[in-house]
């Protein structure tokens, strides 16, 4: 008997990229993000606020990279952040991509911690992208 079952070998990756997400302590990442304003020239001036949302993604991961001592210097980490949530999320707020999401953070709080994204990376299989990985740095409260 042969297995004759249609599959899509373009869902595995992402597939397994969140099974795997999930099994290492996964967890989830609140993204703060610019909204829109209708009028953007009474905005662009300043009468109009800014308003924020917050957009959650799961299952994201954070890890610390290996420390380079220097001195003064910050601690940099990495969130490995699943396809498959980031497009959720793109899909809800009606984005034209990943990418507009990731443009439009200011920043990411993971375990009650803020961090800055200093870059941003893809990882793909079979040309869909199944993982995003971001380069974190923690916030820093700015002294008034």
């Amino acid at each position: 008997m042969s297995d004759i079952v249609a599959r899509n070998p373009v869902g595995a990756p992402r597939m397994l990229a969140d099974a795997l997400l999930r099994s290492v302590a996964g967890t989830t990442a609140l993204l703060r993000v610019t909204g829109s304003n209708a009028d953007t020239s009474m905005s662009e001036v300043g009468l109009l606020p800014t308003n924020f949302a917050q957009v959650t993604i799961s299952p994201v991961l954070m890890r610390k990279l290996r420390p380079t001592w220097q001195e003064g210097g910050e601690s940099k980490w990495e969130l490995m952040v699943s396809a498959s949530g980031v497009e959720a999320q793109v899909q809800a707020l009606d984005l034209a991509s990943a990418q507009a999401l990731l443009s439009m953070t200011l920043a990411v709080t993971v375990g009650g911690q803020d961090y800055l994204i200093e870059s941003i990376a893809s990882n793909e299989a079979f040309g869909t992208v199944y993982l995003y990985r971001l380069l974190l740095r923690e916030a820093r409260q700015q002294a008034l």
